[in-house]
Parts: C-alpha cells; structure tokens; sequence
C-alpha cells in the first residue's frame, strides 16, 4: 500500500467511500493478483499527484468478500469511481498511466 492510499474494509467502506464528499476510487485487488500488484504504483502515483481532488482507497476482496459482492466485482483489478454513493466510473484490468488518467480526468480534471 503507498502512502496516498488507505485501506478499506466491509466494516469501513460506507464512511469511507460512500459517505465520502469528494470523489473516491476504489481498488478492488488481492496478494495474489499479479496485474494487481502491476498497477498498484500508478494508482498510488495518481493517489498522491491528486490527493485534493481524489480519495483513493484499496479493498482486498479475499478479506471482504460482503462488498466485492454487492458491487458484482468479478475481476481484478478493478477501479470503481464513487460520487455521492454511486458508482460513476468503473475500470477492469491493466492499463498505462497516461490512459488511467485520461480515464478518470471527469474527476480529476
């Protein structure tokens, strides 16, 4: 985990995320996903270079089974963008840097 990103949890994600007032990306990854581990520093890249206009927090779907679930997260990584509770933007897989945030430049402008 870098230091611009925090985990989250079942326990946690509806503060976290949900309740959040700006928007939140989400990286559901687990230890044993190699893409995972591939894109974990780009996030952690974007974490910090947008810190004032983006939440970004990683939930590990082995431990949180109950919100993998709820949101139908089949593969990973996957990165879902939340704003005001919604699910506005959502990612699967790998994909360079420029492109991820070209992808997610409606929230980071």
């Amino acid at each position: 985990m870098g230091a611009h990103t925090k985990d989250t949890s079942d326990a946690t994600f509806e503060a976290d995320v949900l309740k959040s007032d700006k928007p939140v990306l989400v990286d559901f990854w687990a230890p044993w996903c190699g893409p995972c581990k591939m894109i974990a520093p780009i996030i952690d890249e974007i974490a910090e270079a947008n810190a004032d206009k983006l939440t970004v927090v990683k939930l590990n779907t082995d431990d949180n089974p109950a919100t993998s679930a709820k949101y139908g997260i089949t593969g990973i990584p996957t990165l879902n963008v939340y704003q005001n509770g919604e699910v506005v933007k959502s990612i699967v897989g790998v994909m360079p840097k420029p492109k991820l945030v070209k992808e997610l430049e409606p929230f980071i402008g």
